[in-house]
């Protein structure tokens, strides 16, 4: 796979939805993982001022529904069955980078693991999400 291409091509995807709102870019692909940052700021705050956990959660599930598209091959289509987090630290600026590394990528399901890490390599949610994969017919 020419992973460039892919990269500009999910990037261009998201003009106009979710992720060019939370300004997500795909930043790093390879066998069996996609990589995708966000900047922490006021627009995904919680009142309190920290980022919040549907941000981080929305960067995870972007991330991990894209990854098995990538992977599902050609006259697919993919859907979520199950996503779910833990939020375990949390902050107020910076960029948080989410890695989506495939657990078993079958004919009909995926699911992957997405840690949410901030600029040092801190875990700020662990995340997973079950991808169906039907034809596309």
């Amino acid at each position: 796979m020419e992973w460039n291409k892919i990269l500009d091509k999910l990037n261009e995807r998201t003009a106009n939805t979710l992720m060019h709102t939370l300004n997500i870019t795909y930043t790093n692909i390879g066998d069996g993982f996609l990589e995708a940052t966000m900047p922490v700021d006021a627009r995904v705050h919680q009142p309190y001022g920290y980022l919040h956990g549907g941000a981080s959660m929305a960067l995870a599930e972007s991330v991990g529904s894209a990854a098995s598209h990538i992977f599902a091959g050609k006259d697919t289509k993919v859907l979520g069955l199950e996503f779910s987090a833990n939020h375990l630290k949390t902050m107020q600026s910076g960029v948080v980078t989410a890695r989506a590394e495939a657990v078993h990528l079958g004919r009909s399901t995926h699911l992957w693991q997405i840690r949410v890490t901030d600029e040092e390599g801190n875990l700020i949610s662990l995340c997973k999400i079950t991808n169906i994969v039907l034809s596309h017919s």
